[in-house]
């Protein structure tokens, strides 16, 4: 069952939703009307500025149930990239195909599979995603390589204002990423780059292609192996190479000391294909072993 958000936060107001509906023109990614597909609690940040990039993106904060009840209880988080397509079909990329990570996590911290977090969806910019989620140009394409600014903007900017804001466990145990396509590249990246500030990543569908498998050479040069926890996936219909890829990443992280079934779950969808609908099937599971009861 779907119901819309009852508040949406700004950086400097608290807007109630008749006052965002009345805002609704000028807001152009504010959930709210009949096609939007939210369920539970939610605060929307619109415009949210980085020291590190120039462009301003929404961030929407999914609260687990309870969040409001005056308790002083804390919560671990997990930062998820392409916020559009997580839990809102009117936003999502493809209209009406959003992961539904919402009713997911709903179900699942209500049932007791999974302890109750904090979910910050965090949008990308349109034309910047591929810049932003990149480590490195590839050649073959003439763009990218502007990911260690994102993860700053994420780990500088960002999880600081979530944790003024919310009631957040601050520490790496209970600070979680992850993404799918570029946005799995860009998690597996940013946590060998922050194991300080993440220790459980989800990276589904990695782009284990970009720039020549830069990131395999990023796994193969590690002297010492993090304390990362990591959901590695990917399906077996998403392209002829990309299973035996992801593979190969799975590999190299054991060659680095991982241990399957221990501190790292892989796992091939059969028949899978690249896209939100088979991710929104792949996300309770992921949870399910970052974010354990």
């Amino acid at each position: 069952m779907h119901q819309n958000c009852s508040y949406f936060v700004t950086e400097t107001a608290v807007f109630s939703a008749s006052e965002a509906r009345q805002m609704h023109d000028a807001t152009r990614y504010a959930p709210i009307g009949p096609d939007h597909t939210l369920t539970g609690e939610f605060r929307m940040h619109l415009n949210f500025r980085s020291r590190f990039l120039p462009d301003h993106r929404n961030v929407l904060i999914y609260l687990p149930p309870g969040y409001d009840d005056q308790s002083p209880r804390r919560y671990p988080v997990l930062y998820l990239h392409d916020g559009q397509n997580l839990f809102d079909g009117a936003t999502a990329y493809v209209k009406g195909q959003d992961w539904g990570v919402d009713e997911t996590v709903e179900s699942m911290i209500v049932s007791g599979r999974i302890e109750p977090l904090i979910i910050v969806g965090i949008y990308n910019t349109g034309e910047s995603r591929v810049e932003e989620y990149t480590p490195s140009p590839d050649p073959r394409y003439d763009l990218g390589g502007k990911l260690d600014l994102y993860g700053r903007l994420i780990a500088e900017d960002l999880k600081p204002f979530i944790d003024r804001r919310y009631r957040t466990r601050t520490g790496p145990l209970h600070t979680a990423l992850g993404g799918s396509s570029l946005g799995g590249l860009a998690t597996l990246y940013l946590g060998l780059k922050f194991p300080t500030i993440f220790s459980r990543l989800i990276v589904m569908s990695p782009s284990v292609w970009w720039d020549r498998g830069v990131i395999l050479r990023e796994v193969k040069a590690l002297r010492v192996k993090p304390s990362l926890r990591i959901w590695l996936d990917v399906g077996t219909k998403e392209g002829k190479h990309t299973a035996r890829q992801v593979r190969a990443l799975r590999d190299a992280l054991v060659e680095r000391g991982w241990r399957l079934g221990d501190d790292l779950k892989y796992f091939e969808a059969r028949g899978a294909l690249h896209n939100e609908r088979a991710w929104g099937e792949r996300i309770g599971p992921a949870l399910r072993f970052i974010f354990p009861s």
